[in-house]
C-alpha cells in the first residue's frame, strides 16, 4: 500500500470514529433532556406555536423513555431510568426538544438541589400549550402544583396529574415535560394538550325487556331505549351541560334528566358544584306468581300488581377536592313522589300465599334526603383504563327532620381495580357491597336487574323488565326483585383489538364472569318456603362479552348478554311451578 495513501485513510477513519463518539454524545445529552417529540397531528390541528405567557400552577409527566413513543393509553412498557449525562450544565433552552419522560428528567446537579437523594427543582411557572379551546386556568385547575412549590422529580402526583387531565374527556393526549428555567434551580412546567371533541354521547341504551300491562298481564317482548349528550366543556371553562332521555315501548313509561357541574365555582379553585332536575312517568312490578289484588275479579289471575308513579325533583351538591385523586361531594335531593297502590296485593312467596308490600306510600309523599360521595380515581384513561384504582363510598341519609316522609340510612362501596399484563390485555376487578336500614321507597332499593348482566338494569331510574334472575344455581333469588343487601364480585378480560387518532381512538373486545347476592330483610329472617340447604342464600351467576369503544363521541359498550338471558335457564322455576 502507498504510505501516503496508507496515512490519509488512516485520518479519514479516525475523523469519522471522532464524529460518531461526538454525535453519540449529544445525542446521549438530548435525549436525557427530552423524549422524542410526539406523533404529527393527524386530525390537522395546528401545532402548539410560541410558548403562552408563564401560568402560576404546577405538575410535571408521565410520558415514556425518549426511545419509545408516549403510549396515551397507558399500556406502553416503561424502560428503566437512564442515568444523567455527565454534564455540569444542561443543555440551553432553545435545544431542549418539546418533552421531557416522567422517568428520564433532566437532573444536572448544578440546575438541582437534591436533600435525601432526591432530586428537586423550584418551579418558576407554568405554560400551557395546545389550548385551542380550553382555557388555560381551567386546565390549571386540576394542577396540584403552584409557582413557587419545590417539585421533586419523583412525586407520584405528577404522573396521576396527567391520568386526571386525560379523565376529564377534554383530552386525547397530555403530555409534561420541564423547561430550563430562567435562574439556576428553576424550571418551567410544560403541559402539552391535544383536545377532542367535548360534545359528546354519554350513553345510548337499546334492548328488549319482559313487558306487562297495566292489568299485570304479561306481554310480547317489548322495545326500550335513551340517549344522554353533554357538552363537557362549555366554551372551554371546563362547565358540564347535559340531557337524557329514556322511554320504554308500548310501556308508557319515560325519564329525562338535565344536568350541570362547574368543576371551578364561586367558592374557589379547589370547590366545585353540581345539579340535577328529573321527571320519572314510571311503572313497577310487582309479585312472583299467582298474583291477586283487589279490586279485580278472583277468577282473573294476572301476573303482576302494576303500580304508577311519577317522581319530580332534584339535586344540588358541592364538591371539594382532596387530592390530585381523590374527591369528597355532598348532596342533597329533594323529590315529590306521587303513586297510585293498589288497596291489597298478595302473591306466592315459595310455596306460601303473602301479601304484596310495595314499599311505598300511596298518593303524594316527599323524599328529602343527604348524600355523601368519596370517591377516588388512579386510572389512567377514562373509558379503556389499563391500570389504576377507582373507589367510590358513598352514604346517603333520609329522616323527617330535613322533611322527607321516609326514613332510611344506605351506604354504598364500589371497587374496581385494573391490572396491564405484559402482552397488553387487561383485567380488571369489581367489588361491591351495599346495605340499607330503615324503610325507603321501592326504587330506591337495589333491583336484581341493575346485578345481572342477563337483564336489562334500570335507565335513568326506570325498569323496563319483569321477568326474575335467570338462577343459574337454582337458589330462591328468584323470588327476589329487589333488596336491603346487595353483594357482587366480578372479573372481566380484555383485549386490545385497534388504536387510532381519528374518530375512533380503541376498540377492545371484552368479556366478564361474576356472582351476586340479593336479599331483603325478610329474605334473611324467613327465607321462602321450598327451599332447603345452600339453596336458601338468594345467589346468582352473571356474565358478558362484547366490545368497548372509545371514540370522538364518547364511550360506547356493545354487549350481547341482554340477549342470551333471553335463553331458558333449566334452574329457574320456582316450588310447585306449574301446579
Amino acid at each position: 500500500m502507498n504510505p501516503v495513501r496508507g496515512r490519509s485513510v488512516i485520518r479519514t477513519m479516525r475523523r469519522v470514529a471522532l464524529a460518531a463518539i461526538g454525535a453519540t454524545l449529544l445525542s446521549t445529552s438530548v435525549a436525557w433532556a427530552q423524549p422524542d417529540a410526539p406523533d404529527p397531528n393527524p386530525e390537522g390541528e395546528p401545532e402548539a406555536g410560541a410558548p403562552k405567557p408563564p401560568e402560576p400552577g404546577a405538575s410535571e409527566a408521565p410520558s415514556n423513555p425518549p426511545d419509545e413513543p408516549m403510549d396515551t393509553w397507558g399500556g406502553g412498557k416503561r424502560s428503566a431510568p437512564v442515568p444523567p449525562p455527565a454534564v455540569a450544565e444542561p443543555p440551553p433552552v432553545d435545544d431542549i426538544p418539546a418533552r421531557v419522560s416522567p422517568t428520564v428528567v433532566p437532573t444536572a446537579r448544578g440546575d438541582a438541589f437534591e436533600s435525601d437523594g432526591a432530586v428537586r427543582y423550584v418551579l418558576q411557572a407554568i405554560e400551557v400549550r395546545g389550548n385551542r379551546k380550553t382555557r388555560a386556568r381551567t386546565v390549571l385547575r386540576y394542577v396540584p402544583f403552584e409557582a413557587g412549590d419545590v417539585l421533586d422529580v419523583d412525586d407520584t402526583r405528577i404522573e396521576l396529574t396527567r391520568y386526571r387531565l386525560l379523565g376529564t374527556g377534554f383530552f386525547r393526549d397530555v403530555q409534561l415535560a420541564l423547561r430550563k428555567g430562567a435562574q439556576r434551580g428553576h424550571v418551567i412546567l410544560v403541559i402539552e394538550v391535544v383536545e377532542r371533541n367535548t360534545l359528546v354521547l354519554s350513553d345510548i341504551w337499546m334492548g328488549l325487556s319482559g313487558n306487562a300491562t297495566t292489568g299485570g298481564e304479561a306481554k310480547p317482548l317489548s322495545a326500550y331505549g335513551g340517549i344522554s349528550a353533554a357538552e363537557t366543556n362549555l366554551a372551554g371553562t371546563g362547565i358540564t351541560l347535559g340531557t337524557a332521555m329514556a322511554f320504554g315501548v308500548p310501556q308508557d313509561q319515560f325519564g329525562i334528566r338535565v344536568r350541570f357541574v362547574d368543576p371551578a365555582s364561586f367558592l374557589g379553585r379547589r370547590w366545585m358544584t353540581g345539579g340535577e332536575l328529573l321527571f320519572n312517568n314510571a311503572r313497577d312490578f310487582f309479585g312472583n306468581d299467582e298474583v291477586l289484588f283487589d279490586p279485580g275479579d278472583p277468577t282473573d289471575v294476572p301476573d303482576f300488581a302494576v303500580v304508577p308513579y311519577r317522581r319530580f325533583g332534584g339535586n344540588l351538591g358541592i364538591g371539594r377536592d382532596l387530592s390530585v385523586t381523590t374527591q369528597l361531594w355532598l348532596n342533597y335531593r329533594l323529590e315529590a313522589i306521587d303513586a297510585e297502590v293498589k288497596d291489597a296485593a298478595s302473591h306466592l312467596r315459595g310455596l306460601d300465599r303473602e301479601p304484596i308490600d310495595f314499599d311505598i306510600l300511596p298518593n303524594r309523599s316527599i323524599l328529602s334526603t343527604i348524600k355523601g360521595t368519596l370517591r377516588h380515581d388512579t386510572r389512567d384513561h377514562p373509558v379503556l383504563p389499563t391500570r389504576g384504582w377507582f373507589v367510590t363510598a358513598s352514604g346517603e341519609v333520609s329522616l323527617q327532620p330535613i322533611g322527607s316522609d321516609y326514613q332510611y340510612t344506605r351506604v354504598d362501596i364500589e371497587v374496581n381495580k385494573w391490572w396491564h399484563l405484559e402482552w397488553d390485555h387487561v383485567i380488571r376487578l369489581e367489588l361491591f357491597t351495599g346495605a340499607i336500614a330503615g324503610d325507603p321507597p321501592f326504587f330506591e332499593k337495589y333491583y336484581v336487574n341493575d346485578f345481572s348482566d342477563f337483564r336489562p338494569s334500570r335507565v335513568l331510574g326506570l325498569n323496563f323488565e319483569r321477568r326474575p334472575s335467570p338462577n343459574f344455581l337454582g337458589t330462591d333469588i328468584i323470588e327476589v326483585r329487589r333488596g336491603n343487601f346487595a353483594g357482587k364480585i366480578a372479573a372481566e378480560y380484555r383485549i386490545p383489538l385497534y388504536r387510532g387518532t381519528r374518530s375512533v381512538f380503541g376498540i377492545d373486545f371484552f368479556t366478564s364472569f361474576g356472582i351476586f347476592g340479593l336479599a331483603d330483610r325478610r329474605d334473611i329472617n324467613d327465607p321462602a318456603t321450598g327451599y332447603s340447604g345452600a339453596a336458601r342464600v338468594p345467589i346468582d351467576l352473571t356474565g358478558n362479552l362484547g366490545f368497548r369503544m372509545d371514540t370522538s363521541a364518547g364511550g360506547f359498550v356493545f354487549a350481547f348478554a341482554n340477549a342470551l338471558g333471553f335463553i331458558p335457564v333449566n334452574g329457574g322455576n320456582r316450588p310447585g311451578a306449574g301446579r
